[in-house]
Order: C-alpha cells, then sequence, then structure tokens
C-alpha cells in the first residue's frame, strides 16, 4: 500500500506538473492575442497582423498541448484516487463539470473562428470571438483553481449519506483562500506569457535584427512583465500571510521553521533535516520570518513540532519556495532594466537579447516551484482536515503504476521534445516569413483607388 501511495503520487505529480505549463502560458497569452488583434484592428499595420498570426500558431499549440494532457490527467481520479471521488466527488465533480461547460465550450466553440474566421466573418465578430477564448482560458482558470483553493482551505461543506456534499456553493468557491489563489496565478501566467514572448522575440532578433514585428512584441513582453511583477510580489505577500493563517503548518515548511519561537529568523540557505528536526548549515537573518510573516520582529510564528508528524516534506517545500522567489527577483530585476535599456537604447544590445531569450521559460520553472509548495506543503492532507491523501488512493499495484510511469515518461519527454521543436521553430522564422494575408495586402491598394 505504502509503494502504491508513493509511485500514485508520482504519476499524478508529473501529469499535473506537465499539464500546467501549458494552460499557464495559453491563459495569458489569449489576452495579448486580443490586444495585437485590437491594435491591428486600429492601426492596420501589417507588422502587427503577422504578429498576430504568429502567436496565434503558437497558442494553437499550447492550447492543444494542454488538452492532451488535461483529459489523461482526470482519467486519474478514477484509476488512481477513487477514495478522492467517493468522499468529495460531490463538490470536485460539478467543480469540474463548470469548468467544461462554461469554459472549456466557450473556448473550443471560439477557437475555430479565431483561427480561421478572419477572412470569413466580419472585423467584429473576429474580434469579438478571440475576446471570448480569452474569456474561456480565465474562467477555466476560476474553476480549476476554486476546486484547489476548496481542497486547501475546504468551507461551504457538511456531511451527509456517507460523503461530502456542498452546504452552500458561494461558501465553497469562494472559500478563504481562493482571492488570493486566484489572482497569484493569473499574474503568473501574465508573467509567464510576458516572457515567452519576450524571450522567443529576442531569439527571432538574434537572427534577424531588423525584424519589425519581434521588436514589436518584444517591448510589449517587456513591458507588461515590469508592470505585473511588482504586483505579484504584493500578491504573493498576501497569499502568503492567508496561507498562515489557515495553513500554519505549510509556512513552516517554507520556513523549515521546527520550534514555536517568538522573533523567527528568516533562513536563507539551509539543508532541512526531517529526521532530527533540525537545519543543517543554516544561514539566518535574525527576526527575518518573524517580521515578514508577522510584521513584528518579535511576533511568534508555530513550529511544525506542533503539529505532530502531521507534516509535509520540508526541503522540497522549503528549496521550491526559495527557487519561486528568487526566480521571481531576478525576471523582475530584468523587465525593469530591460524596460530602461529599450527606451535609452534604439537597438536592444545583444548580450540582452541571449538574456531574455535564456529566460523565456522562467515563468514556467517558478510555476512548477509554485505548485511543488502549494501541493506538497498541504501533505499529509488531499483535502485539508478532511481527506488524507492516503484515504483516496486505489487498490493498484506498484508494479501496474511502475509501468505506466515509465510511459508516461516516455511519451511526454517525446511530446515535449516535439513541442520545443516546432515552438523554436516558428519563433526562428519569425512573423516577418509568414505567408501574407490577401486581404491585408490589398486593403492598401483600394484605398488608393477610393
Amino acid at each position: 500500500m505504502e509503494e502504491a501511495l508513493v509511485l500514485a503520487r508520482a504519476q499524478f505529480g508529473l501529469n499535473i506538473a506537465f499539464h500546467i505549463l501549458f494552460p499557464t502560458l495559453t491563459i495569458a497569452l489569449a489576452w495579448f492575442l486580443l490586444g495585437f488583434r485590437i491594435q491591428y484592428q486600429r492601426t492596420r499595420d501589417p507588422a502587427l497582423l503577422l504578429t498576430y498570426k504568429l502567436w496565434t500558431k503558437v497558442f494553437a499549440l499550447t492550447f492543444a498541448m494542454g488538452v492532451v494532457t488535461g483529459i489523461v490527467m482526470s482519467f486519474q481520479f478514477g484509476t488512481n484516487w477513487p477514495g478522492f471521488m467517493k468522499h468529495v466527488g460531490a463538490i470536485a465533480g460539478p467543480l469540474l463539470g463548470y469548468e467544461v461547460l462554461t469554459a472549456f465550450f466557450l473556448e473550443a466553440t471560439f477557437l475555430g473562428v479565431m483561427l480561421f474566421g478572419m477572412n470569413r466573418v466580419p472585423d467584429w465578430l473576429h474580434i469579438t470571438a478571440t475576446a471570448l477564448v480569452a474569456l474561456g482560458t480565465s474562467l477555466s482558470a476560476f474553476w480549476i483553481l476554486a476546486l484547489n483553493s476548496w481542497m486547501q482551505t475546504p468551507t461551504g461543506h457538511i456531511f451527509a449519506d456517507g460523503q461530502w456534499i456542498a452546504g452552500s456553493w458561494i461558501d465553497v468557491i469562494f472559500n478563504p483562500s481562493f482571492p488570493y489563489r486566484f489572482f497569484h496565478m493569473m499574474l503568473a501566467s501574465g508573467l509567464t506569457a510576458s516572457f515567452v514572448i519576450a524571450g522567443l522575440s529576442s531569439w527571432r532578433l538574434l537572427k534577424a535584427p531588423k525584424d519589425t514585428s519581434a521588436r514589436k512584441t518584444l517591448r510589449a513582453g517587456i513591458v507588461v512583465a515590469a508592470i505585473l511583477a511588482p504586483i505579484q510580489a504584493f500578491v504573493g505577500d498576501q497569499h502568503g500571510l492567508n496561507t498562515l493563517k489557515h495553513q500554519p503548518a505549510k509556512v513552516a515548511a517554507m520556513e523549515a521553521l521546527w520550534h514555536t519561537e517568538k522573533g523567527a529568523p528568516l533562513v536563507l540557505f539551509a539543508i532541512p533535516n526531517q529526521k532530527t528536526r533540525t537545519n543543517d548549515y543554516a544561514i539566518e537573518l535574525p527576526y527575518g520570518a518573524a517580521l515578514i510573516l508577522t510584521h513584528d520582529k518579535h511576533g511568534e510564528l508555530k513550529g511544525l513540532n506542533e503539529f505532530g508528524d502531521d507534516i509535509p516534506p520540508v526541503a522540497p517545500v522549503f528549496f521550491a519556495f526559495r527557487a519561486m522567489v528568487g526566480l521571481g527577483v531576478l525576471m523582475l530585476a530584468l523587465a525593469w532594466f530591460g524596460v530602461w535599456m529599450s527606451r535609452r537604447e534604439r537597438v536592444v544590445p545583444r548580450w540582452l537579447l541571449w538574456t531574455f531569450a535564456g529566460f523565456t521559460f522562467s515563468g514556467w520553472i517558478a510555476t512548477l516551484c509554485g505548485w511543488i509548495v502549494t501541493e506538497m506543503g498541504r501533505q499529509p492532507w488531499l483535502v485539508q482536515g478532511i481527506l488524507r491523501t492516503s484515504q483516496a488512493v486505489g487498490e493498484i499495484t506498484g508494479a501496474q503504476l511502475g509501468a505506466s510511469i515509465t510511459l508516461y515518461v516516455l511519451t511526454y519527454i517525446g511530446m515535449f521534445i516535439a513541442y520545443m521543436i516546432v515552438l523554436t521553430h516558428l519563433a526562428g522564422e519569425g512573423a516577418g516569413n509568414l505567408p501574407p494575408d490577401p486581404v491585408a495586402a490589398a486593403m492598401p491598394v483600394a484605398r488608393a483607388a477610393e
């Protein structure tokens, strides 16, 4: 049973880690597309049209990857985690159903119009379709994060007929951590898309420095990242304070705080030792954790000793949190510096283009670190205080799980390599090499004739 639990967790962790990459990008990329489309409608700049068409291809590719990996992940609720639906399916099922009915169908319906209807429908309808696709991606995030937040901070539920059901859907959906988690994720998506756009545009400019479309998208990505990064820092801080209130064990693991104390130091670096419940090779900032989390340098913080054996694996949570914060600081600094340099210099230096290209997928890495903190920091609970992870695992053997994990790993490696090859090919070719739009090309001639 213990082996099956570990392998089932590893398999689901692999699936959700791979899946989350693609919605994280498409949620905000859809809004970028809407901005590009509206700008083109307003200016009729051919560079903006080519830009819109290029990034629509990137969106379609990424959306397809998200759909495929999401379907695979949903199957595991029945195969590996039947106890989850048995105990809380009356809450999880409708929330997942709302996501399909209100978000996925909306995206799927208007995605075709957005992709293929530009020359077949009126401009206002095409813009509306693009807007509805963007709305659909955000609605999808809304429902998924409502469920995930409820699993972290459950409210509005009652126990009846041997399972947990919704006593108040308003309380279930708008549970205590949902607003913080939703806005934190939306901003993370915005930063992810911004750096992907800036990074791939930089990759193009390294090959073709005079590419007008790439210069425009580089600027757009940098500016949006510079705006969102400090907002994300503020929202992340508020999210942390909310987590301290509702999930103190998670915060204690994030800080590797083993014992309750006043004026707790901020552990800058250490190797948490869960066996001895100490930190090896610790570098600490006196009063730092107390000051950040309680806004009082003498404030008291609960240590992991307060929770007995119901504590998460500390080292992964501790290191993932620091990687997320550290990468966020670097992204903020790079975005601000990029804005300053792009205003100061007419041509962005090649070394800065290489730096942005290197940070193309920094948002993905930060997001994965954040999800490690969120999901592993909740253990040993699947639904905090209601359902333990060990109670939800199905009767499946370690050999079966080992075989399926191997198959998943090989499949996902192949899918990811193919995705990256297509993505970098599109970026390397750039918007300037896309086939010209016949309607747009004829438009200046028609206007001249008038």
